[in-house]
């Protein structure tokens, strides 16, 4: 027989910490951010079915290529875009899940109320206007390539280039809602309470007034590209 462990049993072993992780024990029960959460999850399931299509698309090319010494460059993009919109789309279910990387080393020893406060000013500041200017510049990146109906540089390679271009505004618009989600969490958890009608618009108009100061010094080239890309619709 073995004596009673000298552990402290306050101290939960890493596999049970890594579980509460899964189970977002620390998150709150707010309905807005969940809904969120929910259609986020729901979407990228959904998405993730491409891997399927993708580990078909790579034993054909496969077994084309070194079973019939034929293989498709078709098939090959195809496998690029398939691994790209899995990519892309992972990053806001990585956010809702809270399963990207950190530096578990340093947040380990914050409070929770110093870690809280980090990723509310780290998503404000950091992550939003990154978003921002991506799902900006990406806009006019698919334009382009609707315009001239860009295609593959192979001759028998996809056509439709606008269509993968495309993902990048969508998923980046859906990684933004993913962090909005996040961003009410963690206000709420914060104040201890359940979300109100208060915390949400403030962290909206925070947001908003953020960006504002951030493109002030650009309005004038701003409103001048959408009045001439109106004016290009309209012709």
């Amino acid at each position: 027989m073995t004596g009673p462990s000298n552990e402290d049993p306050s101290k939960q072993d890493a596999v049970e910490t890594y579980e509460d992780i899964l189970e977002h024990k620390e998150l709150t029960q707010s309905d807005p951010p969940n809904a969120i959460d929910r259609l986020i999850r729901w979407i990228t399931e959904v998405v993730c079915w491409g891997a399927v299509i993708l580990v078909a698309v790579i034993i054909l090319q496969v077994t084309l290529r070194y079973g019939f010494s034929a293989g498709l460059i078709v098939l090959e993009e195809l496998q690029w875009h398939l691994y790209a919109v899995g990519v892309m789309f992972g990053l806001s279910y990585a956010q809702i899940t809270d399963s990207h990387i950190r530096v578990d080393l340093l947040s380990m020893n914050l409070s929770e109320t110093a870690r809280r406060w980090i990723e509310i000013l780290g998503i404000l500041l950091l992550l939003m206007p990154f978003l921002f200017i991506v799902i900006q510049s990406s806009i006019d990146f698919v334009g382009n390539a609707w315009r001239v109906d860009e295609r593959s540089d192979a001759p028998l390679g996809l056509c439709c280039r606008w269509g993968i271009k495309a993902v990048i505004p969508v998923a980046f618009t859906l990684l933004a809602l993913a962090a909005f989600s996040r961003l009410i969490h963690d206000i709420d958890r914060l104040a201890g309470t359940r979300i109100t009608l208060v915390a949400a618009p403030a962290a909206v108009i925070a947001t908003a007034g953020y960006y504002v100061w951030l493109l002030y010094p650009h309005f004038p080239e701003i409103i001048s590209r959408v009045s001439t890309q109106m004016l290009g619709l309209g012709a």
